[in-house]
């Protein structure tokens, strides 16, 4: 016989190695398809590498473009609701967002399905946001390993939008690109 067993420890050794090193080729986390239709759940996941009819950007490509106010910077991190069952009278601060400096936070418009409200929202900021222009050029952004910007970057792309960037990385890669974050509040949602 000569199966993996009656193999000399050495040969064993070499063919465990060989394999581990197909294995590592593989990488871990490795980018998913884009889908069709929007991320509805578990959105803090790997992202997809693309997103069809958008640019994506890397951090240096969203630094290029924010030096040279080459687009407009939309953040979609959504905002925490106050928690019920707080007792009345009870301040509630929500998290404090810091984001890219000169940004529009769109909070709460990143998630697969938006209520009407939010979508009248996301919509007339975005009309507001880019003067009118559909061509304006948008960079939708979040953090890094979040659907929230792929699934508003897709809807202003459906929407009519045609000059739409995508930054996977978000905030996390800018920080990490040694870039300066800045408190941020949403834009408030008029009724």
């Amino acid at each position: 016989m000569s199966g993996p067993s009656n193999m000399p420890i050495r040969q064993r050794l070499v063919a465990l190695a060989a394999a581990l090193l197909v294995i590592s080729a593989v990488p871990a986390g490795a980018a998913p398809e884009e889908p069709v239709g929007y991320r509805m759940g578990k959105y803090r996941a790997e992202v997809p590498a693309t997103l069809k009819g958008a640019t994506v950007v890397d951090p240096a490509g969203a630094i290029g473009l924010w030096d040279s106010k080459g687009a407009v910077f939309v953040d979609v991190l959504p905002r925490p609701p106050r928690p019920s069952g707080l007792a009345e009278g009870t301040v509630w601060r929500p998290p404090v967002r810091r984001n890219i400096p000169g940004s529009t936070w769109l909070a709460n418009v990143g998630f697969g399905k938006i209520n009407p409200d939010v979508e009248a929202y996301f919509r007339t900021n975005l009309e507001t946001l880019s003067g009118g222009d559909r061509a304006a050029p948008l960079l939708f952004y979040c953090l890094a390993k979040c659907w929230m910007s792929w699934n508003a970057a897709k809807r202003a792309l459906e929407w009519g939008y045609t000059n739409v960037y995508w930054f996977p990385e978000g905030t996390n890669g800018w920080t990490a690109a040694g870039r300066d974050v800045a408190e941020s509040d949403p834009a408030p949602l008029k009724p």
